[in-house]
């Protein structure tokens, strides 16, 4: 396997899926169903498995970094801005596309299964703000909440900021545990092809295209309105603000956008994105290392932006609820500030449920969704690692720490080794993993 790019073997798992997946609901094969659901099972615990170590010393080691970056304060206010920004973007083009294709309309669908999904602790603002904070910090491992963890990184990172060489200790510590996740996540991400067979395959096996038919419109429309905000919304602030060719941007970035779309984990890509940012993009590795790991956990364009305002309308004419300019507001406004609600390994739901009961829709509705959200979960985690590249290189243009010659060279392979690091920092050890291009 050595001798094909690991985008060819990504497109090699991906096709192998599909065909496994219609020989098994062809032919009713059972154990080939089971088989596959095995296989991508085991790799989505694989990423479950990194995911609260991943963050929680990402998230600390980033936010104490900040002390190496001058003007730190004003670089964290223009990244949360853009991350805004670029959020009410893509829900603006989502709501315009959900009025132009109508996708719930003439939509009838049996609820009894929807009944039966089991939202507590998802639905409202109350439930979100409250979950920030929690209760039992061995808990918020155990059970993988990620916004917890991330909130309790933030105060860890803050803490030891303010306690200075006193807390070098337990930063040396993150660090290491930190290099030790990366260097095990690097193995199972090199899993990514047979993880998707298994996982677009049982997809295929169990769904086929029955499900598909009543809520075509829906997934196209998700579809467009991430490609839209891919090819459309990105390109033009590339050009425009960060005077960066959208061609060489996403020639760059393709390697970490090609992982999100067949992995579905923001976090699982994050080392990836991560060093494409630094290598291929030319963001410095000081602010890099600030805002990726923020954006992996908050910035989502797919999931918290483009898919709850298209669902959300889909839901209001299933169910045959009219919407005003007023909920079109509310949307927005759950999209750009209830972000952070996504942060998670897969999926968007808790996102959903939130704008659901924001606008006073039917809960139910999320049980309707549950069945294709793997296929629609694809490009919504692809374009959420795009914009979390995206936000770092207009603002490291805008601060002048974006590299020109980095970003402008022919795609590095990442298998090459690093670079010296620079004196007093050790060197990143991610430079010296296996090429993913």
């Amino acid at each position: 396997m050595k001798r094909f790019s690991f985008s060819l073997q990504l497109l090699l798992g991906l096709a192998a899926g599909v065909a496994l997946g219609l020989a098994a609901r062809a032919g009713e094969v059972a154990w080939l169903t089971t088989a596959l659901t095995q296989v991508g099972s085991t790799f989505v615990q694989l990423l479950k498995l990194a995911v609260p170590p991943l963050v929680f010393t990402a998230v600390v080691v980033s936010v104490a970094n900040l002390r190496n970056v001058n003007g730190a304060a004003r670089l964290a206010g223009k990244t949360l801005g853009w991350f805004m920004a670029t959020s009410l973007a893509a829900v603006a083009v989502a709501i315009g596309l959900g009025l132009l294709i109508d996708p719930g309309r003439g939509v009838t669908i049996a609820l009894d299964g929807a009944k039966a999904v089991d939202l507590e602790g998802a639905g409202t603002w109350t439930d979100f703000l409250t979950g920030i904070v929690p209760t039992n910090i061995v808990t918020a491992f155990a059970e993988v909440k990620v916004l917890q963890i991330v909130f309790l990184g933030i105060v860890f990172g803050a803490a030891a900021m303010a306690a200075g060489e006193k807390a070098e200790p337990f930063l040396a510590f993150s660090r290491s545990v930190l290099e030790l996740v990366q260097k095990a996540l690097w193995w199972v991400i090199r899993l990514a092809p047979i993880g998707t067979a298994g996982l677009i395959g049982k997809a295929v096996a169990t769904y086929g295209w029955d499900l598909l038919a009543p809520l075509a419109k829906l997934s196209a429309g998700v579809y467009l309105g991430c490609l839209a905000v891919l090819l459309v919304v990105y390109p033009a602030l590339l050009s425009l603000v960060g005077r960066v060719s959208p061609v060489t941007f996403y020639r760059n970035a393709w390697p970490a956008i090609e992982l999100a779309f067949v992995s579905r984990s923001s976090v699982g890509t994050m080392p990836l994105t991560q060093r494409v940012t630094v290598e291929r993009l030319g963001v410095d590795r000081d602010y890099a290392s600030f805002a990726v790991p923020f954006g992996a956990t908050t910035k989502m364009d797919g999931c918290a932006a483009v898919y709850p305002a298209l669902a959300a309308i889909f839901v209001a004419q299933v169910f045959g609820v009219q919407l005003g300019l007023g909920d079109y507001l509310l949307i927005a406004f759950v999209s750009v500030v209830g972000s952070a609600a996504t942060a998670g390994l897969t999926g968007a739901i808790v996102m959903l449920t939130l704008t659901l009961s924001t606008l006073g829709l039917p809960l139910e509705g999320v049980g309707l969704l549950l069945a294709i959200d793997p296929i629609l979960d694809m490009i919504r985690t692809a374009t959420n690692v795009a914009g979390q590249m995206v936000v770092p290189v207009l603002v490291g243009r805008s601060e002048g720490r974006l590299d020109e010659d980095v970003l402008n060279a022919p795609p590095q392979s990442l298998e090459e080794p690093p670079a010296a690091a620079p004196a007093g920092r050790d060197a990143d050890s991610r430079d010296a993993e296996p090429a993913l291009v």
